[in-house]
């Protein structure tokens, strides 16, 4: 087989199952089960095999839609990969979707079969199969005696055969549809996204060549978001393992802190509000600690903030290199010791947070990227790491800023549209270019984000405020979990918003601060406690980004009452 770094391939299976007869012996996944399992290549080629398999004997055909709903953990790339190498179209969803998130994408995407994880997972697809009005074929699950399921272990007993399949997949041409993700519904219902699988591989060529310099081949990744979401479909599920990281699945927020130091990963991903908690930990730790270790603290950041400026002094450099062993090893040292890569996507990252990690020496790079693109759009590399970016376009990607501010984009990586939603793509994808509705600048190459094109607030006065903006500079101190602020039509801007931990008394003071960097139209009037925003209560995507049409219109009367006092 030709080296993972300069082999063609047509289609996400052709690639896996290339690699899966050339890196047999190779570790590929881990996962928690009364002990870390390892999954060779080998053996990921054989499963996928049986269940391809098993797939065509319950009569799966090539362009039906497979609804997929699982945690991280092997089975479900295995699904993934046989679902695709027969032609079928995945249809990935999260495992926190509501009965109702479930019968919209069962009803929509037009799905008949499905792939769960657990009997009680099993449970809720079929309630939602029953409110969509939706016939679900088959439904299989990967917990053995789920009541209405077929077992997971009968369809790995299938007889596959690797050889036969990784031949049949070389067949598959790039423009085929690989897969339908759902965009997270913040501002409503969610649309699917019709990628195929050129986007992908798009999206793997471009990172390829940044991740080769870094060589992570053999190492390990930690894979933490939902493999369900856009980023870590690709990222986690295809891009990484393809070039030979061994992809380690965490056990959960909980574990987290545990299994950074256990694995000592080289890449992970987050998003940005795990930057903040990381963050909050950190300095909740050192105010505690209190005397010499919180002064000593204090010192390491501030050297470190002006290192990447820049600004050092002589001294203040012998200075920052005494703190770093005393400090910044040590923080480091809770990551692992050995990440080159802490990637952050999924929504902005504010430069003064991922500069406290980078002034401790951790290489926090940020990301940019959209469900419609693949998703990976951009990204800073480690060794040009600019923060107030997220970097420059990943090669073979062409981007441009229109008359009107929009960034829009161009390339392999694009995706064929919305799934049953011809409106929405035609206002969507002009001409080649995808329109991101992100509002941005190239400067020297590298591409800032600086708000969002339709998400502004027109107050009574006519006057326009980003809440991407405030919400981001509120959340940005550490007495502020999260943040929505309001004002539409209103006469001027108010906010809701979630303390941290022990921090409720002084949110007025952190508000206070954020004032005293806004212009006068932008001030927030008005302010109001309220309970956190959770996956649980439907405020809340999987990925951690706050629903903010739901807030506003679950918070409606106390909008309403701040703004009359305002």
């Amino acid at each position: 087989m030709p080296s993972a770094e300069t082999q063609v391939w047509t289609s996400l299976p052709h690639m896996m199952l290339d690699l899966a007869r050339g890196w047999r012996g190779r570790p590929m996944l881990r996962h928690w089960q009364d002990g870390w399992q390892s999954t060779s290549w080998g053996e990921f080629g054989r499963r996928v095999a049986a269940i391809a398999a098993f797939l065509r004997a319950q009569g799966v055909a090539p362009g039906d839609r497979v609804l997929l709903v699982s945690e991280n953990r092997p089975e479900f790339p295995i699904a993934d990969t046989a679902i695709m190498a027969i032609g079928a179209v995945t249809v990935p969803t999260y495992t926190t979707n509501t009965v109702a998130d479930h019968a919209h994408i069962l009803r929509d995407s037009g799905a008949s079969y499905a792939i769960v994880s657990t009997a009680r997972l099993a449970e809720r697809v079929l309630d939602a199969a029953a409110q969509g009005g939706v016939v679900l074929d088959r439904l299989i699950c990967m917990e053995d005696g789920a009541a209405g399921c077929l077992d997971w272990s009968a369809a790995l007993a299938s007889p596959g055969d690797l050889d036969l399949l990784a031949a049949e997949v070389e067949l598959i041409p790039p423009g085929r549809l690989a897969c339908l993700v759902y965009t997270s519904g913040t501002g409503g219902l969610p649309k699917g996204v019709m990628l195929p699988h050129r986007a992908m591989l798009s999206n793997r060529e471009g990172v390829a060549r940044i991740a080769n310099r870094l060589h992570l081949d053999g190492t390990p990744y930690l894979s933490f978001l939902p493999l369900s979401h856009s980023y870590e479909h690709t990222v986690g599920g295809f891009l990484l393992p393809s070039l030979g990281l061994e992809v380690v699945y965490s056990r959960g927020a909980d574990r987290l802190a545990a299994e950074l130091k256990e694995i000592q990963p080289t890449v992970i991903t987050a998003v940005p509000r795990l930057f903040e908690v990381l963050r909050g930990r950190i300095e909740a730790q050192v105010e505690k600690d209190g005397g010499l270790k919180e002064k000593l603290f204090r010192r390491a950041l501030a050297l470190g903030l002006k290192r990447l400026d820049g600004q050092l002094s002589l001294f203040e450099r012998a200075q920052h290199a005494v703190l770093d062993r005393l400090v910044g090893a040590k923080i480091r040292d809770r990551f692992g010791g050995k990440l080159l890569a802490l990637v952050s996507g999924g929504a902005r990252l504010d430069p003064d947070l991922s500069g406290f990690f980078l002034a401790f020496g951790l290489p926090v790079i940020q990301g940019y990227g959209q469900t419609e693109a693949g998703p990976v759009i951009s990204v800073n590399p480690p060794w040009d790491n600019r923060r107030a970016s997220v970097g420059p376009p990943l090669p073979g990607v062409e981007a441009r800023i229109a008359e009107d501010g929009e960034l829009c984009v161009r390339g392999e990586l694009v995706m064929d549209g919305y799934w049953n939603d011809p409106t929405s793509t035609a206002s969507t994808v002009i001409d080649g270019w995808l329109h991101t509705g992100d509002v941005g600048e190239i400067t020297d190459g590298y591409i800032r984000i600086t708000d969002r094109k339709r998400d502004f607030i027109k107050t009574l006065g006519g006057d326009m405020v980003s809440p991407a903006k405030l919400e981001g500079l509120l959340m940005a101190e550490p007495e502020i979990a999260q943040a929505v602020v309001a004002g539409e039509g209103r006469p001027a801007i108010v906010a809701l918003v979630v303390p941290a931990d022990g921090a409720a008394e002084k949110v007025q003071a952190a508000i206070a601060r954020v004032n005293g960097k806004l212009s006068n139209i932008e001030r927030i009037r008005g302010s109001t406690v309220v309970e956190p925003f959770t996956v649980e209560n439907g405020l809340l995507t999987p990925t951690m980004k706050v629903k903010r049409r739901l807030v506003l219109q679950q918070h409606a009367a106390a909008v309403e009452g701040l703004s009359k006092r305002g």
